[in-house]
């Protein structure tokens, strides 16, 4: 792994605002304003952002973690350092999974972004929207069409700028220019990087077309096949919620605070309000021991804590399933029994190829051989913000389905979305990469990640403890059933369909020693679980605690996002939706909540 503490940063500053921007609640000036968003994170900027549009309307952002600038930041600036960003850095909740079943009882780290930008300042910047067969399926479970895709394709383009490559390379035949936007917030591009190991994916959308077809724009709702992989990078930089919509707002307008580095302790109720309790208070501490101060929303407050912290403020609220609260030593006040549950994500496992030591691959820096290939690569980045640190090591992504005479679909039936949606995802790497096995010491690789989009394990997560700083208990539950069990096994032998077409013909060797077993010509089922149950890791895509569902027994929140049996807040992140999209979630985490923050202006005549 790369550490780069000699890095030259370019950090964009609150030092010009005209917000104001604390790191303390005592420099605070106001303890009231219009709205109150919890979570300076993917979704909350936005909201912020789009709120403070209207000059008569004021709003706060109260944010656990701490700055996307000053210390450490290359690792949220640098896209190909994007990996890095989680991983014993200070931009990470550092939370844990409870032990998981049919991954050998493993605890697995379990990383969601402590910063401004939330996870969209430590993901791994894959750009997908997901298939028009997900946003389908959304419209009808919450009964809403403003949730179709058709409609929510304008705030898709709302949310981005098309970024041309910093390489300058043409990108004809790399996406489809009529589906994308040219005036939003996030930067949106292919790659500004190419690799040698991209003519051979594309040679083999032509080899093997029938399994492996190209798809010119994954993003334009047809989601199956191979495509050019686009990620929020700007100008060579991550492109996150915090610089695309959160800095441009405090640095030209006077009327959004920030306040860093600060948890929700709890919701507090201020009255009754259509019959239903009303809750537009909430406390803040910095720490434990912190005496808590009380802010208040004229309006409403906005969660956008995420799937993991907006469940549990609410529960710490007491308000959700009250045998869990009770539990946790927590006096149930309301009671929303689907609150935490539902936990989904996307398991993934990583598999390696050697390829000729002559290769070009980006293993120099990755693996730490040469510290002149990291220098140079440093040095071009900071210069002109090109190479191999603008990218994030992979330009190809592919979505499947399992054959509809696969033995897993007539077992159980099809558990995706719908046609168009995908049961798995493969990705390449132009080098060693991994997320849980120990790296080399040297050597050439390629790497193949293989992804479940359409899982049907369910986890939850719960509060332990009425203390607000105890972490939360998390359990994704990952491959609880056969149908995602016996998914991954097919999309690993697709996997292996795809590197040993002939366009990888004298350059994918032998398979990595760890999956030397699992990718023998003679190896069995049995070996793919084995790997499976020893190297799943999450994606980091956890969702759907506080679902939206238009029956009002079901779900969390309502069509509007408004939390069931209470008044004064609304969910606005991850956690609403209904299902895990078959996709990478962060692009239409943004769409939903462009799509809310104009419901909000609509409830409120802004």
């Amino acid at each position: 792994m790369i550490s780069l503490t000699q890095a030259t940063l370019l950090s964009v500053l609150f030092g010009s605002a005209l917000g104001a921007f604390y790191t303390d609640p005592s420099q605070l000036t106001k303890k009231t304003y219009d709205f109150i968003v919890v979570g300076g994170g993917t979704a909350g900027n936005v909201v912020a952002a789009r709120l403070s549009e209207n000059p008569s309307v004021s709003v706060l952002v109260v944010e656990a973690g701490v700055s996307n600038t000053g210390y450490r930041s290359e690792l949220v600036t640098i896209p190909f350092l994007g990996p890095q960003a989680s991983v014993n850095s200070p931009f990470d909740w550092n939370y844990t999974t409870v032990p998981q079943a049919a991954l050998n009882n493993q605890v697995l780290p379990y990383y969601r972004g402590y910063v401004l930008g939330g996870s969209s300042s430590t993901n791994f910047l894959t750009w997908t929207r997901g298939a028009k067969d997900d946003w389908d399926k959304y419209a009808t479970l919450i009964g809403d069409s403003s949730y179709s895709w058709n409609n929510m394709l304008k705030y898709f383009k709302k949310s981005e700028t098309w970024q041309h490559p910093v390489d300058g390379h043409s990108t004809a035949g790399q996406y489809n220019p009529a589906v994308h936007g040219t005036n939003g917030p996030i930067g949106v591009g292919v790659t500004p990087q190419l690799f040698p190991i991209d003519s051979r994916v594309i040679k083999t959308t032509q080899q093997l077309s029938s399994e492996f077809p190209f798809n010119l724009d994954q993003n334009s709702g047809k989601l199956l096949g191979v495509g050019w992989l686009q990620s929020d990078v700007k100008d060579g930089a991550r492109s996150s919620s915090a610089t695309g919509y959160l800095t441009p707002a405090v640095n030209s307008r006077k009327n959004i605070d920030v306040l860093i580095q600060t948890r929700v302790t709890k919701l507090v109720r201020t009255g009754t309000s259509g019959g239903l309790p009303e809750y537009k208070s909430l406390q803040i501490a910095q720490t434990p021991t912190s005496n808590p101060i009380t802010l208040t929303a004229k309006k409403e407050i906005i969660l956008s804590a995420g799937s993991i912290n907006s469940p549990q403020i609410l529960m710490l609220s007491g308000i959700g399933d009250p045998s869990t609260l009770k539990k946790a030593g927590v006096n149930a006040t309301v009671s929303v029994p689907d609150l935490g549950k539902n936990l989904q994500d996307h398991p993934l496992i990583f598999a390696q190829w050697h390829v000729p030591d002559n290769a070009s691959t980006f293993d120099p820096i990755s693996l730490n051989e040469d510290p002149n290939a990291l220098t140079n690569a440093l040095a071009q980045w900071t210069a002109n913000r090109t190479g191999v640190l603008s990218s994030i090591g992979s330009n190809h992504i592919g979505f499947f389905r399992l054959p509809d005479n696969s033995p897993v679909i007539k077992k159980y039936g099809d558990k995706s979305a719908g046609p168009g949606s995908a049961h798995y995802e493969l990705a390449w790497q132009n080098g060693f990469v991994s997320v849980g096995q120990p790296f080399p010491t040297s050597g050439k690789y390629i790497s193949n990640i293989h992804v479940l989009n359409a899982p049907t394990s369910r986890g939850y997560i719960a509060i332990n403890s009425a203390d607000p700083f105890k972490a939360p208990t998390i359990d994704p539950n990952f491959f609880s059933t056969d149908f995602d069990l016996q998914t991954m096994i097919y999309a690993v032998r697709s996997a292996q369909r795809f590197i040993r077409a002939q366009a990888w013909s004298g350059y994918a060797l032998s398979a990595y020693s760890d999956s030397a077993a699992m990718f023998a010509p003679n190896s069995t089922d049995a070996d793919v679980i084995a790997y499976i149950r020893k190297w799943t890791q999450s994606i980091k895509h956890p969702m759907c605690t506080a679902a939206a569902n238009k029956d009002s027994s079901k779900g969390v929140v309502d069509a509007n996002l408004k939390v069931r049996k209470i008044s004064g807040v609304r969910i606005v992140d991850a956690s609403v939706f209904p299902f895990i999209p078959s996709s990478h979630p962060v692009a239409g985490i943004y769409g939903l909540a462009e799509l809310a923050s104009d419901k909000i202006k609509s409830a409120y005549g802004l």
